[in-house]
């Protein structure tokens, strides 16, 4: 079987020394994170305008399946620095909560009756769209409170959906990365051969600098017994 394995990326200190640590990602800059968001801030609307407040768990466990969705992308994206096996880990929680969010507002669709909006529902393609080109929480934030029950499922199912189908990319391009990679492990192997070699380069270049010194040194020494001899003939 081929080989696929590769050498880490390493990073580097403003001083040249080398890293163990990864690139940080910048988990706030990732749309699905930023869409996770924007649904944590639906599914709140959504469970206080039309779940029951009391005697009713699946409030929290919406709330709390939304609220893990995107907390989970931010702590493993923050821990994949150092662990990937952590950040694979936590990036899975996320994507499972997201499905379990997804069932919930299945379910609350089927419950009450109400049509998913999807094929050749007409308005299916607009909410897609709208959800595919927008992934701010200010971009809904008008919206959210002019929309009703169905509205509102429809349009968290649709980020579900796209969540998932972006954090399966990512969760598979991190897996890809550690097999042909390797852990933290080869990295901080990786960084130690790769300052070690660093350092014998450095130790070299002083070394030859040494030298030429020495040979420079010589010269003079014979130039100033030339001049002395010089003037001594002279003198």
């Amino acid at each position: 079987m081929p080989d696929n394995k590769k050498s880490p990326i390493i990073n580097h200190y403003a001083d040249g020394t080398a890293s163990v640590l990864r690139k940080a990602v910048v988990y706030s800059n990732l749309r699905f994170y930023q869409r996770s968001d924007v649904l944590y801030q639906l599914t709140q609307v959504f469970c206080q305008r039309y779940l029951p407040k009391y005697g009713d768990r699946t409030v929290d466990q919406m709330v709390q399946s939304a609220r893990s969705v995107k907390q989970n992308i931010a702590e493993g994206s923050s821990d994949g620095q150092t662990s990937t096996e952590v950040e694979l880990k936590l990036l899975g929680i996320s994507r499972g909560s997201n499905l379990e969010l997804l069932e919930d507002f299945h379910d609350y669709l089927k419950r009450k009756g109400i049509g998913e909006w999807f094929g050749n529902n007409p308005r299916f393609e607009p909410l897609h769209l709208f959800c595919k080109n927008h992934y701010k929480f200010e971009d809904y934030q008008p919206l959210l409170p002019k929309m009703n029950d169905e509205e509102l499922a429809n349009m968290g199912i649709c980020l579900c959906h796209q969540i998932d189908s972006a954090l399966t990319k990512y969760i598979q391009k991190k897996d890809r990365e550690f097999t042909t990679e390797g852990g933290i492990k080869e990295r901080m192997t990786a960084a130690r051969l790769e300052q070690r070699a660093s350092q014998k380069d450095i130790i070299a270049q002083q070394e030859r600098e040494i030298i030429r010194l020495r040979d420079e040194i010589e010269s003079l020494r014979r130039e100033i017994a030339r001049l002395k001899a010089l003037a001594g003939e002279t003198g």
